[in-house]
């Protein structure tokens, strides 16, 4: 078994992606610390949240949290371990919501990519292949969640993008 470096997993909406994630983490054969980072808005989210944690592995650590992403990973490393970030793109949607300051959020979380003992997997929503949105908050979002993909891109090992259940590795470290 290959030793598991960081890798940023991107597809859209029912791509496999998440599903991918979790089977590099499961053959790594590492520990796992589990950071989700959704909320449970509605009762349909509640529903999604509450079947995720049935089917995750009763052995892996679950930290849900929604902002703080950085932190969780620099408390939670260590060389026996593997922790999975899914996913960025609600990450991203919590900050703006809350009003943080999203750039300086993304160098945090991009520093801590680089300095931790534990590989990481973090998911991401390819949301630039679709239609452009109508409104200026859309259009933003899906501006901040471009910058942030490429920036994670650019530092990660690894980068895959999921179409269809189908990885296509766009970056492979040997």
């Amino acid at each position: 078994m290959a030793a598991l470096a960081t890798t940023l997993v991107l597809g859209g909406a029912r791509s496999g992606k998440s599903t991918f994630a979790e089977r590099l983490v499961r053959d790594s054969g590492l520990a796992c610390t589990f950071i989700a980072t959704a909320t449970a808005g509605d009762e349909e989210m509640r529903a999604r949240i509450a079947q995720h944690r049935v089917e995750r592995d009763k052995d892996w650590r679950t930290v849900e949290e929604p902002l703080a992403v950085a932190e969780v990973i620099a408390r939670e490393s260590a060389a026996d371990r593997v922790i999975l970030i899914d996913c960025l793109t609600l990450w991203l949607s919590n900050l703006m919501h809350a009003g943080r300051n999203v750039e300086a959020e993304i160098q945090k979380l991009l520093a801590a990519i680089d300095g931790p003992q534990s590989p990481l997997v973090l998911v991401s929503n390819e949301v630039g292949l679709g239609i452009v949105p109508d409104t200026p908050l859309g259009r933003s979002f899906r501006d901040a969640q471009g910058r942030l993909n490429q920036q994670v891109a650019a530092v990660a090992p690894n980068v895959v993008l999921l179409a269809a259940g189908i990885p296509l590795w766009l970056k492979r470290a040997l």
